[in-house]
């Protein structure tokens, strides 16, 4: 006979081996070292706990309920399928030229480090991936949607691109910002004339940026951090705009390039013309004071020669009035005797050759009448001009033989 104790015991020793050996792989849990890992415990003998684990290695899980976050991760809102999702997650945007385009592009998260906040973002959201698109997504949508109105397509495409991002991660960061619609008047790029366009302006009390709500992410403790746009999208019209106006823009800058080169052209030409006639003035007003320098050198020449001229003639006037009195004095102690009888010596040079030279008999040879004795004519006539000679000349010949008076 089958004994029924037995049976039971051995059937329920094999529902328990079963029960052990499919409960095995939920006693233990590995936490990696990049995870927060929370363990909902079964609750068989009352409510259910979550436990927490933050370091690695080997956990007790007790066939409780294991969640797993990264403590780390970067969210992709990319249009590329090799960046995150394999399918088109950019966010779109609208600015306030009524363009449109899609954003792609990442942001780093960081995960709250306390079990209090971890507990709140696991009670609310529940997995990684609600957390990823139910809450950052959503954050950063709404800092995409409010940060668009606050330029136009064109600024976003050059000159506030880096704005752009800025005001996207501060927003999503620490919550959208209250604004004010304002209408302004522009000049359209394309075609210049004005038109209306709305103009968003961020609400500042003393200084102090005001916010419509605080940012989720502050609310729970995430970090949003280094947000950055690898892609911009643009619709084909604005696409199209925005070529138009780069294009109109380029034109605008070549032909303001030219205007200043040829701008500058003239200056250059201005001043080397205006250094070549420096030049040419320098030169003559060198060959001007080349030519004063030498009149004045003549000049000073001159007055050199004057005054040298003057002291020749009064050294001459000395000279003569000193040569005037030694030639009186001279004449007073001799009676100018060496210049009368220089004087009679010549005269008388010039008788005999005049006499030398006649042709015929100064005197007649043959001398009617009564003379008696010898007498010379020519002799008679030479001692007559000697007596003129001593006379003119204030000498007396009057000498006696043997050379007494």
């Amino acid at each position: 006979m089958i004994d029924m104790r037995k049976i039971i015991l051995v059937v329920g020793s094999i529902l328990i081996a079963i029960l052990l050996i499919s409960g095995a792989s939920n006693m233990f849990t590995h936490v990696d070292a990049g995870e927060h890992v929370v363990i909902q415990s079964v609750g068989l003998f009352g409510p259910s706990t979550l436990t927490w684990s933050h370091d690695p290695g080997f956990k007790w899980q007790g066939w409780g309920k294991v969640t797993s976050y990264r403590k780390s991760f970067q969210y992709w809102f990319s249009s590329s399928n090799d960046q995150g999702e394999s399918h088109d997650q950019s966010i779109k945007v609208r600015f306030n030229d009524g363009g449109h385009a899609n954003i792609s592009g990442s942001v780093r998260v960081d995960m709250p480090m306390d079990d209090k906040a971890l507990t709140e973002l696991h009670v609310r959201y529940g997995s990684q991936v609600a957390i990823e698109q139910q809450l950052v997504r959503t954050v950063i949508e709404k800092a995409v949607y409010m940060s668009g109105p606050m330029m136009s397509s064109k600024e976003s495409y050059a000159e506030r691109r880096n704005e752009l991002i800025s005001l996207i991660e501060d927003q999503a960061a620490k919550g959208v910002y209250r604004t004010e619609t304002k209408s302004i008047e522009v000049i359209d790029p394309l075609t210049g004339e004005k038109r209306k366009a709305a103009y968003v302006e961020i609400t500042k009390r003393e200084g102090v940026v005001q916010r419509v709500e605080e940012s989720p992410l502050t609310t729970f403790s995430v970090r949003l951090f280094n947000l950055s746009i690898n892609g911009m999208k643009y619709d084909a019209t604005v696409e199209t705009q925005i070529e138009e106006q780069q294009k109109a823009i380029m034109s605008v800058q070549t032909s303001l390039a030219n205007a200043r080169r040829a701008e500058q052209d003239a200056i250059t030409i201005a001043k080397q013309g205006e250094a070549n006639a420096a030049k040419t003035k320098w030169e003559q007003e060198m060959v001007n004071a080349k030519v004063v320098s030498e009149s004045e050198g003549r000049m000073k020449a001159a007055e050199f020669d004057k005054k040298a001229a003057e002291y020749t003639k009064a050294k001459d006037i000395l000279l003569g009035e000193g040569e005037a009195a030694r030639k009186k004095l001279v004449m007073e102690a001799n009676g100018a005797l060496d210049v009368k009888l220089d004087a009679y010596i010549k005269v008388n040079q010039f008788y005999a050759e005049a006499i030398r030279e006649m042709k015929h008999p100064l005197v007649p040879t043959v001398v009617m009448g009564g003379a008696t004795g010898t007498h010379n004519s020519a002799q008679s006539f030479m001692d007559l001009i000697q007596a003129k000679t001593a006379k003119d000349l204030a000498i007396e010949f009057n000498m006696q033989k043997g050379g007494q008076r």
